[in-house]
């Protein structure tokens, strides 16, 4: 009994080990992704939202997310979309619905290999895959459906970040009360405006 005891115990202490380094390995390498990161925070009237660019995985993307940003065409639009257990969008309309301008649409780099996971973001689109310009969305659940492997059009919507603070902000969006506003379907009654979206770190 004892001698089963010992064994339990170095096996115990041998998956605690490996479980200690396995963590610590990831940790290593998230550390190491974040040092080549552009982190951005967004402010809006319902709360703070902080987010991690995939420069790498996304780098025509996150450019032109930051060149909207450091431009500050962001300050002052609003989360015009929000569909509820889908996803908020933003990043292309004012107050009064009206659209700001844009630079050239960015080619969609959805082969990347992210997905549309829950807190993610990712660009909107028309029809046409390479037609993203300014605005975004922010998944409220995994919708992977929206990915490249899954898309009729056999390209999907490019994830390019994702949410590392603020998800329960990105909730409280997601459960706005919505309606029709003109030509506009889904829109929060209650207006949700981006004050500002800083860039923490480039």
């Amino acid at each position: 009994m004892i001698v089963t005891n010992i064994m339990k115990n170095l096996i115990l202490i041998f998956l605690l080990s490996f479980t200690i380094t396995s963590s610590y390995g990831a940790s290593k390498i998230e550390n190491n992704e974040s040092e080549d990161t552009t982190l951005i925070k967004i402010y809006t009237t319902h709360g703070e939202i902080e987010l991690k660019l995939f420069d790498d995985k996304a780098p025509e993307t996150t450019k032109n997310f930051i060149l909207y940003a450091e431009a500050g065409k962001y300050n002052g639009t609003i989360f015009h979309r929000v569909i509820k257990d889908f996803m908020i969008q933003g990043g292309g309309h004012l107050p009064d619905l009206s659209e700001i301008a844009t630079e050239s649409p960015v080619v969609n780099e959805s082969n990347n290999g992210l997905s549309n996971k829950k807190g993610t973001i990712a660009m909107a689109r028309t029809s046409d895959p390479h037609s993203a310009t300014s605005q975004f969305f922010i998944n409220l659940k995994d919708n992977d459906f929206l990915d490249k492997k899954n898309a009729p059009d056999n390209y999907g919507y490019c994830v390019f970040g994702e949410v590392t603070n603020g998800i329960d902000v990105v909730e409280k969006i997601g459960e706005s009360q919505t309606g029709r506003n003109g030509m506009y379907d889904d829109v929060p009654m209650e207006t949700v405006l981006i004050e500002k979206v800083e860039i923490i770190k480039e």
